[in-house]
């Protein structure tokens, strides 16, 4: 992976804490909860961490956020390894888990609880909610604080040792009820949770909550710059008084940048799960998803989504990326990577009525004309060929360049042609269209000097492959998904039309040896790959030209 030119305040800030010997080298970490597929939004804190540790010499983590068990699965775990290995993120540092910790997180409990830091809290969730306060009054004590340190040393055990059932103890940090922070109001640092655990089993019926067990475990690790997306911002103060009253030697330091939002894009994982589970999309992978497994099948490179992140920039304010400016970093790097090659979506058979029946030629095309090591290949042309129904019109508009009633186009490396006759099937539709070929034209100019403006695609009809090709828009129709109102839900725009398929299509015969994986641009149509899971299938990776200017 190429180290990006990029600028930020948070290089600004290890830069200073470098020189200042604030410390002497970088630790960074990634820490997702197995609980989904990692999406674009996360590639941004990936990109982020990783990059700040390769470009300052340290190392960067994967650890995973796993003390939330009734939602993680080891399904879950490979994907996120998966999906960082492949992004080219690799985790030098270590991989670890949240569960690693559990022991010291207990064991750092208890010296809260030693220190009347701590206190086990019988109030039920709607009666914390109530004691809590808002943002405009304050809270009120739980009427368990003050209990002593042996009671709550006591009740904190047989939370341990299973006594209690959920939701009828906590353990929460004392601080004060008061503070304008909500966040600092006495938080619950540990909740009773009889579920079995991925990893641990039924080892723990009680379980850390985030904000007590990620400086935690920031700290064992020697993190020194923790930086995660803003809406953390104002759990920084809990962190530091985690950190503090453990009394941690080296203590990790938490940072926010702004979280990466897209047009038409929803990020919530909790609702990417619905559209999966409820049949909306084929699985986390499928290539309408923001997800790094379903960018991967549909196309995309590490190196386009690593480029959009540094083109939409890192800062602390809030802004929402154009979906096209991904499309552009992929669209620029595939016009200069991706062979060529012919497919026909909806074949139209054309019988070139002067051309031999049992011939069979040969024209030599380029395979990328923007790299001239790519060379060309061979492409059949016979008798009967294939073109799209789009480049045929009965009846066509005025300045119709395509095939017409007494018109003629240029074949793409081919003769001209010129339309002569049309056959309909008994259902009014196209059953063949009868031309004939300008057969000293070659892949060249007429010798008489007529000009032929438009220029079509074509196959072989007998020298020729079959796919399926899915052609792809926009999963939401509303393009800042944050805008959607209180009473509106993510299912009211989504867009029945983002998944066009095309069967039985018609491709050259040289995409008989192509692999999943393998991109392509389809001349005139767009980028597309073949797909991993179906492999007579090829994905819509993005469109030729922008849908709108891009800002760079």
């Amino acid at each position: 992976m190429e180290e990006l030119n990029l600028r930020n305040f948070l290089y600004d800030i290890i830069e200073s804490d470098l020189e200042s010997g604030k410390v002497d080298s970088i630790h960074t970490r990634f820490p997702p909860e197995p609980n989904g597929c990692l999406h674009i939004g996360s590639a941004k804190a990936i990109f982020i961490n990783y990059m700040a540790a390769k470009k300052y010499g340290g190392k960067f983590n994967l650890r995973y956020d796993d003390t939330n068990p009734e939602k993680e699965d080891d399904e879950y775990v490979r994907s996120i390894y998966e999906d960082i290995l492949w992004l080219g993120a690799t985790p030098d540092g270590g991989v670890f888990f949240g569960s690693d910790y559990f022991d010291k997180c207990y064991e750092y409990a208890v010296l809260l609880i030693n220190k009347g830091l701590a206190f086990v809290c019988d109030l039920s969730a709607e009666e914390l909610e109530k004691y809590r306060g808002s943002f405009t009054e304050p809270g009120k004590d739980s009427p368990y604080r003050n209990r002593s340190v042996e009671e709550n040393l006591d009740l904190f055990e047989r939370m341990k040792n299973g006594e209690f059932p959920n939701g009828s103890h906590t353990l929460r940090a004392k601080i004060d009820m008061t503070h304008p922070n909500m966040n600092m109001r006495d938080p619950v640092i540990y909740r009773v949770l009889h579920t079995a655990h991925h990893r641990q089993g039924d080892k723990w019926c009680i379980y850390p909550l985030y904000d007590y067990a990620h400086p935690i475990q920031d700290a064992i690790e020697g993190i020194t710059h923790s930086m995660c997306s803003i809406e953390f911002e104002n759990h920084r103060p809990l962190y530091d008084w985690v950190v503090d009253n453990i009394g941690f030697e080296k203590k990790p330091h938490q940072y926010e940048f702004a979280r990466l939002n897209v047009t038409n894009t929803v990020m919530s994982k909790r609702y990417l799960r619905k559209l999966v589970e409820t049949g909306v999309v084929d699985g986390w992978d499928d290539p309408r998803m923001p997800t790094l497994s379903g960018l991967r099948r549909r196309g995309y490179t590490p190196t386009s989504i690593f480029k959009f992140i540094e083109l939409t920039g890192i800062a602390k304010n809030y802004s929402v990326a154009d979906i096209s400016l991904l499309e552009h970093c992929i669209r620029d790097e595939l016009n200069t990577t991706a062979q060529r090659r012919i497919a026909v979506l909806e074949p139209v058979k054309v019988v070139i009525e002067n051309y031999p029946e049992d011939k069979v030629e040969y024209f030599e095309i380029s395979n990328n004309p923007n790299d001239p090591e790519a060379g060309t290949r061979s492409v059949a042309f016979t008798k009967e060929i294939y073109i799209d129904a789009s480049d045929f019109s009965e009846n066509p508009p005025p300045k119709y360049f395509r095939l017409k009633p007494d018109g003629e186009v240029r074949l793409m490396g081919g003769y001209i042609i010129k339309y002569k006759d049309i056959v309909h099937a008994e259902d009014g539709s196209i059953k063949k269209i009868i031309c004939t070929a300008d057969l000293v034209s070659g892949n060249g100019n007429p010798s008489d000097g007529r000009k032929v403006k438009g220029t079509i695609h074509w196959v072989s009809a007998s020298e020729c492959e079959r796919a399926d090709i899915n052609m792809y828009s926009k999963l939401f129709t509303i393009e800042n998904t944050n805008d959607i109102g209180e009473d509106e839900t993510y299912d009211e725009y989504l867009n029945p039309e983002s998944l066009t398929s095309y069967k039985n299509c018609a491709v050259e015969k040289s995409l008989s040896t192509a692999v999943p994986g393998d991109r392509f641009q389809f001349v005139r149509v767009g980028y597309f790959c073949k797909d991993v899971k179906n492999p007579n299938t090829y994905n819509l990776i993005t469109e030729l030209k922008d849908s709108k200017p891009v800002k760079k």
